[in-house]
Parts: structure tokens; sequence; C-alpha cells
């Protein structure tokens, strides 16, 4: 049982549990202006439930290529055994199911918005790698799933909340969103070489890893630029997208033959997400003493 659970437990990938949590929980808070049991559930649901069905769906349709992988079974990716495939599945349904439920019931009915965008991010979880849908083998459609999952909780924070979706609201989604892209088409550099041997599309797959890397660096700097059109101190955190640009910026002539070299930009991408969830939560206080 214990040796069960640690695998279930590694499948959730902990160290990004924060990564759906946060956005959430810092989209509601500052919107409402109360910290209540929807604030709560939210959190636990996107901080592990969430995270397990995202990550433990996909190690389970994703063995066969991942045993090719020399990145996974660690944390930049858990290589589960087909042991362990049933019981990570029903552990993701089993403990997401009550707190969906409980966040439709305290959401109300007073913003169906919200239900859409919840909706919309489950269905994306289970999309993204389960069969026949698959979206993570449609390139293009891969990244704009993989930030969909990033972006879902703090959209739903917002809609649940009750937020006015400005100008500056919009530009920070929007954002965030071209952040996410970014994300995930450099990520997939790394796995040109274990991916095509799997006989798996992917962004980078198609592109090749030279334009990915360019096409990754494109979009933070699209996600930095759409800060600028945020209330102050929004602008500031255009300046958050400059650290990945130039870390990334070294492989942006990489072939694909030595794609897998991009692993050391990650690995410090990995650390600048830490970095830049500290720096954004200065930004939202100093924000907040300015209302």
């Amino acid at each position: 049982m214990t040796d069960t659970f640690r695998h279930v437990l590694i499948a959730s990938r902990p160290l990004s549990w924060i990564n759906t949590a946060y956005p959430f929980a810092a989209a509601y808070i500052l919107t409402t202006g109360r910290i209540d049991a929807l604030l709560v559930v939210g959190t636990l649901f996107f901080l592990i439930p969430y995270n397990l069905l995202m990550y433990g769906i996909n190690d389970v349709f994703d063995y066969e290529s991942d045993l090719r992988n020399p990145r996974k079974g660690g944390a930049e990716g858990a290589l589960l055994a087909p042991r362990y495939h049933r019981i990570t599945v029903i552990a993701g349904i089993v403990t997401a199911t009550p707190l969906v439920v409980a966040m439709l019931v305290l959401g109300g009915t007073g913003q169906p918005a919200s239900w859409v965008v919840l909706a919309v991010s489950l269905f994306a979880v289970v999309a993204y790698s389960m069969p026949p849908l698959r979206f993570k083998e449609r390139p293009v459609l891969d990244s704009i799933t993989s930030s969909t999952h990033f972006v879902t909780p703090a959209l739903y924070g917002l809609t649940v909340a009750g937020a006015e979706f400005t100008l500056p609201l919009v530009a920070i989604v929007v954002a965030f969103f071209f952040w996410g892209l970014a994300s995930h088409a450099f990520g997939a550099v790394q796995d040109v070489i274990p991916d095509r041997e799997a006989d798996i599309a992917s962004i980078a797959t198609v592109f090749g890893a030279r334009a990915t890397v360019r096409i990754a660096i494109v979009l933070w700097a699209l996600a930095g630029l759409g800060m600028l059109a945020t209330e102050w101190p929004g602008p500031l955190g255009a300046i958050l997208a400059l650290p990945y640009i130039v870390v990334v910026w070294p492989y942006r002539s990489v072939s694909d033959a030595e794609s897998g070299l991009s692993n050391r930009a990650w690995r410090h991408f990995l650390a600048l997400n830490y970095i830049s969830g500290f720096l954004v939560t200065l930004l939202l206080i100093v924000w907040v003493l300015a209302r």
C-alpha cells in the first residue's frame, strides 16, 4: 500500500502542484477579497486531484514511449509501471469528483460561465493524453491544450468570482496563455528524438527543434508585450519574460540530432518558474496596496 501510494503521488508531479493551484487561488482571492469555502476547495482541487488526473492519465497512456525517454523516471516525469495504471486513474477520479461537485455547489448558479470554464479545463486534462482524441499528438493543438491546463484554473477563479473582464485583465489572461504555449513548445524540443522513435507527433517533431525554439522565443516575447497593456504595476511583469528568452536563446539554432541538449535549459526553466512565481506574488501585493 505504501509503495502504491508513493507511485501515485509521484505520478501527480508534486513539484508542479503550485503551477495550477496558485493561479486559481490568486485570481479568486484578488477578485473577491475573501477567504471562503470555495477558495479552500478550489485550491485543494487544483493542487492535487487536478494534477493527478492530468499527469496520471498522461503516464498511463505514454508508458510505452516513456520507456524510450531517458528523462522519465524522476522529477521531469514518472515512469509508471503497468501495475499502477488502474489505481492511478481511479485515484484521480475518486479524489477529484467530490471536490468538483463541491465547487459547482459552492459556486452557485450566478456564474454559469464558470461551469463552462471548468468543463473545458477537465476536458483538456483528459483529451491531451487519452485516445482517441490524444491532443498531445496533434501538433500545435498539443501546445494549445497544454497551455489550457494552466490558464483555465486562473480563468475559473476569475469567472466564479464574478470578475469584470476589462482590457487589462484580458491582457493578463492572454499573456499567460502565450507563456503556456511557449513553455510547452520548448519543452517538446528535448523529446524530438524519443518522440520520433515512438512515432509520436508534436509541435517540435513537425516544425523541427530549431524552428520550435524560435517559436517559443517569439511567444514568450508576446507574453511580455501583453503585460504592457495591464494596469500598474502589471507592466513590470513584462520583464519576467526576459529570463526565459535568455535561458533558451543559446538553443535557437539547435539541430534535431542535438535537441536533447535543450534539457539543460529546461531544468533552468523549472527553477525560473518558482522565481517568477515569487516575483508575480510581489507584484500582486504591490497592486493590492496601490488600490
